[in-house]
């Protein structure tokens, strides 16, 4: 999932195997660019989706606070 940010490339990457859908990055992200899909992971979890991509402004906030590591961003040049 990617998105371009002014200048920048940002990367939404979520780990399917990692994710147990807990839903911390879902309620911190404070853009609320994450929602909880119907799509379930291996394991059974609903995987967070990110909607509004390009509204994201890269703060890593869902990253640095989950639990699992399962979700992290990927900035770049365009």
């Amino acid at each position: 999932m990617s998105i371009i940010i002014k200048n920048k490339s940002i990367e939404i990457v979520i780990d399917e195997e990692k994710c147990k859908g807990c839903g911390i990055c879902i309620a911190l992200c404070p853009l609320k660019i994450l929602v909880k899909s119907d799509k379930l992971s291996s394991q059974g979890f609903n995987l967070p989706f990110p909607i509004n991509r390009d509204k994201c402004i890269g703060c890593r906030i869902c990253e640095y606070y989950c639990p699992d590591f399962a979700i992290y961003i990927i900035e770049g040049e365009k």
